[in-house]
């Protein structure tokens, strides 16, 4: 896979990336249900034999279980280290249930959790994972975190132009991860080109929506998601939304055929082909998911795919996740 440059950083990444959300498990606010730790680290291990060369995590995933995973994998792998996003700004009580906090003292301790965590010595990406009130003074402990050698590169996540404004006049950020997919578009309006502007590198979250555009989401399946699966609670597996959702599948999957590729690939790649678009972070819970996702960043699919897959437009309400 041929590497593009994040932002101004010297981070050159892959246009696919391991999203370790879903490893983090259950337990928590935003759970995907119950997870087996051995099968996430022989996804993380399939994904860097393919030639992912970054994982973006978070400290919430999991309250810290995910980036536990992460390092348990890179423990194993005998190849080069791949670079290490994760994120800070959410914090959760005993019963799993999260809170946005950017306070300074929070910022440096979620810090020195994810390092010892994560057993690396720097961070190379660390984004604050929502904006809140204090946003300026979360930004001036980032700042100083990377002056002190924890963080090599700053990124923010779920910001509007606004609140990267603001971000901008605080600290050199170099990178937003925003949600992107067919079902959630509104980034394309004024965020996207704004990044694209201002020379910002943009790594998409959630391109096949959660897992309903993969293909492998079914109505039955919807209907039958555990409670401890954030996804059970969430407007767009239920209907009238779910009907719209899985006709978009079936015309991924009508220009899929046409390639030899599963749906969930052609909507990768309709992420990635945006040009303000620098890579799409994919989730996988095992090595087969993986392979089924990878290959998506040598897929290109033409405007004529495009306006197939778009049909007459989507339009869907906002998502509030712990994405």
């Amino acid at each position: 896979m041929r590497s593009r440059q994040l932002g101004h950083s010297d981070l050159f990444i892959t246009p696919i990336g391991f999203g370790a959300w879903a490893i983090g498990g259950d337990g928590w606010e935003f759970g995907w249900g119950e997870q087996d730790d051995k099968a996430s680290v022989s996804a993380i291990h399939r994904a860097l034999e393919l030639g992912v060369n970054w994982i973006d995590t978070a400290a919430v995933y999991g309250m810290g279980h995910s980036e536990q995973v992460v390092a348990r994998a890179l423990q194993t792998w005998p190849g080069a280290r791949p670079y290490i996003f994760t994120k800070c700004g959410l914090r959760w009580d005993e019963q799993g249930y999260v809170h946005r906090s950017l306070y300074a003292n929070s910022i440096r301790s979620e810090c020195e959790d994810s390092l010892r965590r994560l057993k690396v010595d720097v961070i190379d990406l660390y984004q604050i994972h929502w904006p809140t009130e204090e946003l300026e003074e979360g930004l001036e402990a980032m700042a100083r975190l990377q002056k002190e050698g924890k963080v090599r590169w700053i990124g923010v996540s779920n910001f509007d132009v606004d609140e990267m404004r603001r971000a901008q006049m605080i600290a050199a950020i170099t990178s937003l991860q925003p949600p992107y997919s067919l079902v959630r578009r509104e980034v394309e309006q004024d965020i996207l080109p704004y990044c694209r502007s201002y020379g910002l590198g943009v790594i998409v979250y959630s391109p096949m929506a959660s897992g309903l555009l993969t293909g492998a989401m079914t109505r039955q399946r919807a209907g039958t998601l555990p409670n401890s699966d954030w996804r059970s609670r969430d407007v767009e597996f239920k209907e009238p939304a779910l009907s719209k959702n899985l006709a978009l599948v079936e015309r991924l999957r009508d220009v899929g055929e046409r390639y030899g590729r599963p749906p969930g690939q052609v909507a990768i790649a309709w992420t990635l082909r945006n040009p303000a678009v620098t890579g799409a972070i994919v989730g996988a819970r095992n090595a087969k998911q993986v392979e089924g996702t990878v290959a998506a960043a040598t897929l290109r699919i033409t405007e004529e795919d495009v306006a197939e897959i778009e049909g007459k437009g989507i339009n869907t309400p906002e998502l509030v996740t712990a994405a």
